[in-house]
């Protein structure tokens, strides 16, 4: 069986990640073949919207292989370069794709998940969705246009979100651009056979209903506050001093507990996308800091720790925020030459 199962049925061309047993994680083959048949379907008068979805009772996408990340960067190889360039791309495609884009995001959708799903034109969540950017506890930034759509939640809950790497619910998901329409589970198959036979407005004002409120926008008043910071140690500084929350102690322990080279870079990177006029400018700065990840220690003691021996006792280089200098983390945003991305705007 296929990675990614491709279906056209009633003029939807339907796309299936199809890894179950790995949480439908993504491969740089499932990139190329999303890629093909998106390309495909542009061309195709006959097939008027897409539809992705995952297998399996778990999630849409856990996000990309990190093994093979792992195996490759310890190895001083290419292909995870190559990977994220072509993962990267698709990413920029399916938000200027011409056709509505329609993202089934049940489960878990994490990371990568996040970059082939929240940049569509419709995207859904149901009641079991679990959406997150875990990056910087492996050692990693957000990526796959993370960038872009935490800068672009409301206050400062992207960056409440990037680095404690906390995971957000439906309803959540919704208020911080991530998705638009909630739908409960147990009708998602009903709007998929509305798909077939009318419109995707129609389907959708027959089975999507009011989202859960949002948990995270209902603590804006000591993120805003907390998160507004300049530095990482001034974040943590006032998450501790905040008295009354116990939310905000929990939220400066799990960011202790990170890679303090990946928390000062995803800071820089959440300000810079801030500033950005474009999710493809967005994505070139990405990239330069993914390859600076892949070359650096604390990506692979990081997957090390989390997914290879699972010790959860990973030893960052260097070990704390104040050890890491301004300078290495400017290091991480500097032009790889003829290696860039080289995304323009669409």
């Amino acid at each position: 069986m296929s990675d990614v199962l491709i279906e056209e049925a009633d003029g939807i061309g339907f796309l299936t990640l199809n890894r179950p047993a790995a949480l439908n994680s993504l491969t740089h083959d499932m990139v190329l073949t999303m890629e093909a048949a998106l390309q495909k379907w542009e061309r195709d008068d006959t097939i008027r919207a897409v539809l992705l979805r995952g297998a399996g009772e778990r999630g849409l996408c856990a996000g990309g292989d990190i093994v093979a990340i792992y195996h490759d960067a310890r190895g001083g190889g290419t292909s995870t370069a190559d990977f994220w360039r072509d993962e990267y791309r698709l990413n920029a495609y399916i938000a200027r794709y011409p056709k509505p884009y329609v993202a089934i995001m049940d489960g878990i959708v994490m990371g990568g998940g996040v970059g082939v799903s929240a940049h569509g034109k419709i995207r859904i969540v149901t009641e079991r969705s679990t959406i997150g950017m875990p990056e910087v506890g492996i050692g990693f930034v957000p990526d796959v246009g993370g960038t872009h759509l935490l800068a672009r939640t409301p206050g400062e809950i992207g960056t409440h979100i990037a680095l404690t790497t906390s995971r957000f619910s439906a309803g959540d998901a919704i208020a911080c651009g991530f998705a638009d329409h909630y739908i409960p589970r147990d009708k998602i198959g009903d709007f998929e056979a509305a798909l077939r036979t009318g419109s995707i407005g129609d389907a959708l004002r027959a089975f999507a209903t009011a989202a859960p409120e949002s948990e995270l926008t209902a603590q804006r008043h000591w993120i805003d506050e907390c998160y507004s910071a300049d530095t990482v140690e001034e974040i943590v500084a006032r998450l501790q001093r905040y008295s009354g929350v116990p939310e905000a102690a929990k939220a400066a322990q799990q960011i202790l507990a990170k890679s303090p080279t990946a928390l000062k870079v995803a800071l820089r990177s959440l300000r810079s996308a801030r500033q950005s006029e474009s999710l493809e400018e967005t994505l070139n700065e990405e990239y330069r800091v993914s390859i600076a990840c892949l070359r650096s220690p604390d990506l692979v003691e990081g997957i090390r720790a989390q997914v290879i021996d699972k010790d959860r006792n990973p030893r960052w280089t260097p070990p704390t925020l104040e050890l890491v200098p301004d300078a290495q983390v400017g290091a991480f945003f500097q032009s790889l030459g003829d290696d860039e991305l080289g995304l323009t705007p669409s």
